[in-house]
């Protein structure tokens, strides 16, 4: 340190807290951080417990003195992010009627514009929403869900200005530029209007932060008309309209299980009817093909998915007609339905390809080359068409914008993005590396670094991590790694089990009590990585986020030798105090992803066995920076700070355990684009810093 004085470490009051659950107790030193009035401080922060703001506080100060030599290193690699970004930056219009539809950046501004001009015209613009005008004097400020009405007429947005994911739903006349009704309060961050354009479909959050309701109330203003009720803790909500405007759809569901439910656009008034009742392990998501419904569904052990047909006005089971037959490995993760095709999404070994088929049965594969790339079908407003929408890019190439037409086959590059401080792929390279999982599972793993970086073990490395909830971790193109990767650092990311990146498969045996697999997976691909000259031990920087994080804390236990440093940003590392605690957001609909430890022994003495803040122990711990945020609905901000406070009394060296804690934000950190940069350029600052201790 260049200060004279030495930081102190803050030293968190032990509070004993006996938890007496299924035979077993417990004791928490820590409990008395999570504020008894928490769900009041995800509306209002300012309401947060004295002792605890002031605990958060002296932690804040205490990882500012620690990095202050990296300050210059942060604002270095903030303006390289930030250098990299188009600030002007605007969308590839997309065609709805008689408009384009796009959104835009002022140079210098944290949030975009939304606009729309008449069709194919460079003039005529129309601003529909400037996010950044409204965000001005706030804190936080972050739009979910915004768009327009079928018949052009209105604009709706959902903003949330605390970072709890409470929204506030806001409906504009654009012949008026005034606002239509009241707000529409404690709203889900995901709304549609009906087909007609009279009606407005929104999600109500309970006092618990869950979803727990469908309303209707008329597009511009009046009273709200209860639609659904979700009488299960354990279900998410969703809503939306069919490709084909011909009914609006609810969704239902967990990991695990799905139900949708159906109303006729003709009559949006309608109850709401089930397409095919849930059955618990059983998934299907659907979609109206002008004639007929298009099931993808894992049932009939179909781990990864299959398309059946229906051709009934209530798609139920029993109507169903396999179509794309289920191929274990080819995990079919989506579709998007148009007038005269259908474009189906697939992964394969961690690549992405998209399937058009034609409504007369020829199909054809769109793909790329490179070793490592990520594909994404974007689509688009309109259903009758045979134009649609993809996005490619690699970890050495920026996102590439295409239309596509199906019939066709032509390919039109409508936007590359723009690096304006420069970016030569040359100089870089990708490669897809295998690692063998202590089972025999081949682990897949993705690098990018520089094309003389030497492999022989001395450059440092960043493993990045998830592995949960079946999300995958798609090799794309990241403004912000290149700030690592430009240093002589190789950026690797780790394909585990947990995740879907092999296919559904790949996804259960990284969950429940198959749980561990994603640990040692992760473990096994910094040996290899070390094997093969891609960094050694102690040169590796572990990095992930949420339940990324519950795996920095899961292999900080498990292996802290292995590591140079560990970043875990906003970690889930209390996961047997949360999964016990039925008034928190996510509990009941997470069981199915961890078990229920409330109910069940067995799922209790498995989640003890690895949960990260009940398996800390006297050992020497590596440099370890945990984030988190104070309003943060998903991961709450005591998880990290109970985290630290424990592993700072039981390290046995003398490495730093940094917490910062965002008291203006939630789960997704600062919500302006630019912002959001500096707590990255943290995180890196700190694997640079704790890498050159060693």
């Amino acid at each position: 340190m260049s200060s004279s004085k030495t930081p102190v470490a803050p030293v968190a009051a032990k509070v004993p807290h006996r938890i007496a659950q299924l035979g077993r107790v417990r004791i928490d030193d820590y409990a008395w951080m999570k504020d008894d009035n928490w769900q009041q401080v995800l509306r209002d922060p300012k309401t947060l417990r004295a002792d605890v703001r002031d605990h958060l506080d002296a932690e804040n100060a205490f990882t500012k003195a620690v990095l202050a030599d990296t300050e210059a290193l942060q604002a270095e690699m903030f303006a390289e992010m930030k250098g990299r970004i188009k600030e002007d930056d605007s969308s590839v219009p997309s065609p709805d009627g008689p408009y384009d539809y796009y959104s835009r950046y002022a140079i210098g501004a944290e949030h975009p514009i939304h606009a729309r001009r008449p069709r194919g015209q460079a003039d005529g613009e129309k601003v529909l929403l400037d996010e950044d005008a409204l965000a001005k004097g706030k804190a936080f400020f972050q739009v979910g869900a915004a768009s327009h009405s079928p018949d052009h007429a209105l604009y709706a947005w959902a903003a949330d200005e605390q970072g709890s994911e409470y929204y506030q739903i806001r409906v504009k006349d654009l012949a008026t530029c005034q606002e239509v009704g009241q707000p529409i309060e404690s709203a889900y961050g995901d709304f549609t209007f009906s087909p007609d354009s009279q009606w407005i479909f929104w999600i109500w959050r309970d006092e618990n932060a869950r979803p727990a309701k469908v309303f209707r109330r008329p597009a511009r203003g009046g009273d709200d008309t209860l639609v659904y009720e979700e009488r299960d803790d354990g279900m998410f909500l969703g809503v939306g309209a069919a490709s084909d405007d011909s009914h609006i759809l609810i969704h239902v569901g967990n990991q695990e299980t799905t139900e949708i439910l159906l109303i006729p656009a003709t009559d949006p008034t309608a109850a709401p009817v089930v397409a095919e009742p849930r059955r618990v392990g059983v998934k299907y998501s659907l979609d109206h093909w002008t004639d007929r419904w298009v099931i993808r569904t894992n049932d009939d052990e179909a781990v990864d998915f299959k398309l059946a047909i229906s051709e009934a006005a209530v798609p139920a089971k029993a109507t169903w007609r396999d179509w794309i037959a289920h191929q274990p490995g080819r995990y079919i993760t989506g579709f998007a339905a148009f007038a005269g095709h259908l474009v189906r999404a697939e992964r394969v070994n961690a690549l992405d390809r998209l399937v058009v088929m034609a409504r007369g049965g020829d199909e054809h594969i769109v793909d790329f080359d490179e070793e490592a790339y990520a594909l994404n079908l974007e689509g688009g407003y309109e259903y009758d068409t045979t134009v649609t929408r993809f996005v490619y890019q690699s970890p050495t190439t920026p996102r590439q914008t295409f239309d596509y037409d199906m019939a066709s086959r032509e390919r039109t590059l409508r936007k590359t993005q723009e690096i304006p401080s420069g970016h030569d792929p040359s100089r870089y390279v990708a490669r897809r590396l295998t690692a063998t999982a202590p089972d025999g599972a081949e682990v897949p793993i993705t690098l990018l670094m520089l094309k003389d970086t030497p492999q022989d073990g001395t450059a440092p490395v960043l493993l990045y991590g998830y592995g949960s909830y079946g999300h995958a971790m798609e090799p794309s193109f990241s403004i912000r790694n290149l700030s690592l990767v430009d240093r002589g650092w190789i950026w690797a990311t780790a394909h585990i089990r947990g995740g879907s990146d092999k296919g559904w498969g790949w996804f259960l045996d990284g969950r429940k009590d198959k749980k561990p697999n994603t640990f040692t997976d992760f473990i096994a691909c910094a040996e290899h990585l070390a094997a093969e000259g891609y960094g050694s031990k102690g040169r590796i920087a572990a990095y992930g986020g949420s339940a990324g994080g519950m795996l920095m804390g899961a292999v900080a236990n498990l292996r802290p030798d292995l590591w140079g440093a560990i970043i875990a940003a906003v970690p889930f590392v209390d996961v047997l105090n949360t999964m016990s605690d039925t008034t928190l957001p996510l509990t009941p609909p997470e069981w199915p992803e961890w078990g229920n430890p409330i109910d069940d022994a067995a799922a209790y003495d498995l989640i003890e066995g690895y949960s990260p803040y009940d398996r800390v122990s006297p050992q020497a711990y590596p440099p370890i920076l945990a984030t988190g945020g104070l309003s943060d609905p998903r991961v709450t901000y005591w998880e990290p700070a109970k985290w630290v406070a424990k592993l700072r009394e039981h390290t046995t060296g003398d490495a730093p355990i940094l917490l910062k804690i965002n008291m203006e934000a939630g789960h997704g950190g600062a919500s302006g684009r630019f912002d959001f940069l500096k707590e990255i350029a943290l995180d890196y600052a700190f694997a640079v810093w704790a890498l050159k201790r060693t």
